[in-house]
């Protein structure tokens, strides 16, 4: 069972999870626990050229290191049907994606979607009818032709999340599942979320989270850019209809949603913290590519060979721009004309260079374009091999104070924090 709050830390190239944990443990002190979740894609996997027994083996030696005493999980991201043998054994969270199935109009190649529209509909009466949710303030209700419009929509993708969990469930039992439908174009509404909801409870998958698409960007490494006000409706919203559907369709109690941030959506940070203590609810936030943009700044602040490697970094990841943005191009936003010159960069300080890359938008060197191209760059860095690990070795000490603070003080303070910490 998943905690109530829970965090995903990614860790590109597998050399921070002790400083990762220590901002869990320094949370913890200040009287609040949230459970850290190690993630790592299969993507990232590829590009860096690691396993996912790597992720389980460097979340235990961090947990061992600093003595943790509560619960630990580590996450196999964003995994299909075909990408999931690899993680199965040292994994115990599965992220299923089907994203890429919504809107699918066969269900597999024996059954059509049609059939299963109706036969869902014949099942579900109380959902083509006004439905009164607690905590959302209009009733909504659906027609028939409006059920049967969102089942044709979404029962593909709970099908294929049905077939990946069962999959897994042959191989293993003690394992923490969720379903991911953010990497979508359009945020569900309310009435499509208890849709999929109901769905996925007779697909008989006992997701504890949940992860829909909402209003605006989450773009790589930056703030939220959206409407603030409609993402705390959308969320409210979702929060309610996940408390709803739990106790409708029998669904795991400690179901909860779970927010994929691209890293550093400080702005909803507000809005969420308002919204889970005003239902008591639960939350995991994923924030990952956070902790390979604070490598690099502890590598620049570090001075020396530490920076010139920085430097390095970037002036590479801006020739190869194109090929690096291609992957990540519906969730970052560069300006090509607002990334300085790789000649200028040489020339910055270790403070110029960690100004133009931490995630600080009241500092007037603070530069997006660059903290979204080298948030997608970490490519770059793992073709540098053993050179690019022992400079993280050779500059541990501000690498881990940066990934610690960052992670502390930016991300679960804010969010899960009690006013005294």
């Amino acid at each position: 069972m998943l905690s109530k709050y829970s965090i995903g830390v990614g860790d590109r190239f597998g050399r921070q999870a002790t400083a990762q944990l220590r901002a869990c443990v320094k949370l913890a002190e200040d009287g609040v626990e949230v459970i850290p979740v190690w993630n790592k894609s299969n993507r990232e996997h590829l590009i860096i050229g690691s396993e996912p027994s790597a992720v389980r083996a460097a979340a235990d030696a961090a947990v061992r290191a600093l003595g943790w005493t509560k619960p630990y999980h580590v996450d196999a991201d964003h995994i299909r049907l075909e990408t999931v043998d690899r993680f199965l054994a040292p994994s115990d969270f599965f992220t299923i994606d089907v994203a890429d199935f919504i809107g699918h109009s066969t269900l597999n190649s024996q059954l059509s979607t049609g059939n299963a529209v109706q036969r869902f509909a014949e099942r579900h009466p109380e959902l083509a009818r006004e439905i009164k949710v607690p905590g959302i303030a209009s009733a909504f209700s659906l027609s028939r032709t409006e059920l049967e419009q969102i089942a044709g929509k979404y029962l593909a993708a709970v099908h294929e999340a049905g077939r990946i969990y069962r999959y897994i469930l042959k191989h293993k039992r003690d394992f923490i599942t969720e379903v991911s439908m953010d990497e979508t174009d359009r945020p569900q509404t309310p009435p499509e979320l208890l849709v999929i909801l109901a769905a996925i409870a007779d697909e008989g998958i006992p997701i504890q989270t949940i992860a829909p698409k909402f209003t605006g960007r989450f773009n790589k490494g930056v703030d939220y850019a959206g409407d603030l006000a409609q993402f705390e409706k959308e969320f409210n919203d979702d929060l309610a209809v996940v408390a709803h559907a739990g106790g409708r369709y029998g669904l795991p109690s400690n179901l909860k949603l779970s927010i994929h941030s691209g890293s550093d959506k400080f702005s909803i940070y507000g809005p969420m913290r308002r919204a889970i203590e005003r239902f008591n609810a639960g939350l995991h936030l994923k924030t990952a590519g956070t902790t390979w943009l604070e490598e690099l700044i502890g590598l620049a602040e570090a001075g020396g060979d530490g920076l010139a490697l920085a430097k390095e970094v970037y002036a590479e990841a801006r020739d190869h721009a194109p090929d690096l943005c291609t992957p990540y191009a519906a969730v970052i936003d560069i300006d090509p004309g607002k990334l300085p010159p790789a000649k200028t960069v040489q020339a910055w300080s270790s403070a110029e260079y960690t100004a133009a890359l931490r995630h600080d938008p009241k500092c007037p060197q603070f530069n997006p374009h660059v903290r979204q191209l080298l948030h997608v760059g970490y490519k770059v860095a793992a073709q540098m091999g053993q050179r690019y690990l022992k400079l993280l070795d050779v500059c541990e000490e501000s690498i881990a104070r940066n990934v610690t603070e960052n992670l502390y003080q930016r991300h679960l303070k804010p969010l899960f924090g009690t006013a005294d910490s």
